[in-house]
């Protein structure tokens, strides 16, 4: 692999686009995890949270935590432009993704129109589009539409982000029977996520996971 300049300390690194000394510093997500929203928990138990209000998606995979420096390749991809990191982000999360029970389909998290207008690309279908063809499985990039251009979900309160999504999403395709995979690149309070499970699950299918590059994890308190 020839060199190139670490998109996180600038040295020059033959590991991929970032080196691997900033790769072992990066948020992986290596402790136990609630399977249903991959917040850690002690044993790898479902948490209370989860058995409260147990979300539509069933499985969650993440690769990260949403803590530095990851959160800043994240944000090159989304806001920067640099697609090469969805393909890098793919090839880590399909290594975490138990290939046992592989499902039917990926959907990605859909833009709003006006707002992919606005960005030029969905982040989220560039992913799904690099998970698909790794791990053999059909992609349906359109298979779900937003209905409302919402504000975006890292601007409001916790509180405030499953009213935000209501009825946010539709899905136009006959998903009867199929295991779908959701993918996402950052998972916070599932909101997003729970609301498009709840259009897939509409239309049909039987099991619903999560896909993400990254978990937002509790502040710790000190």
């Amino acid at each position: 692999m020839p060199a190139q300049p670490c998109m996180l300390c600038g040295s020059m690194s033959r590991d991929g686009l970032w080196c691997a000394p900033c790769d072992r510093a990066l948020p992986y997500l290596d402790v136990a995890l609630c399977p249903s929203c991959a917040l850690p928990t002690p044993a790898g138990e479902v948490c209370g949270r989860c058995l409260k209000h147990p979300p539509l998606f069933t499985r969650t995979t993440a690769v990260f935590g949403y803590a530095f420096p990851l959160d800043k390749l994240v944000q090159s991809m989304k806001y920067g432009g640099q697609f090469a990191l969805a393909h890098a982000f793919a090839k880590k999360l399909a290594r975490c993704i138990d290939k046992t029970g592989l499902p039917d389909c990926v959907i990605p998290m859909p833009l709003h129109p006006a707002k992919l207008r606005k960005r030029g690309f969905n982040q989220s279908q560039l992913l799904a589009s690099r998970i698909a063809s790794e791990l053999g499985i059909e992609l349906l990039p359109h298979a779900c539409r937003r209905m409302r251009d919402t504000p975006s979900q890292s601007a409001l309160p916790w509180k405030e982000r499953k009213k935000n999504m209501r009825d946010a999403f539709c899905c136009d395709a006959d998903l009867a029977g199929k295991r779908v995979a959701l993918l996402d690149d950052v998972l916070t309070t599932g909101a997003s996520l729970n609301a498009l499970a709840e259009a897939v699950q509409k239309r049909g299918a039987v099991e619903i996971s999560a896909w993400v590059v990254a978990r937002t994890l509790p502040h710790r308190r000190t």
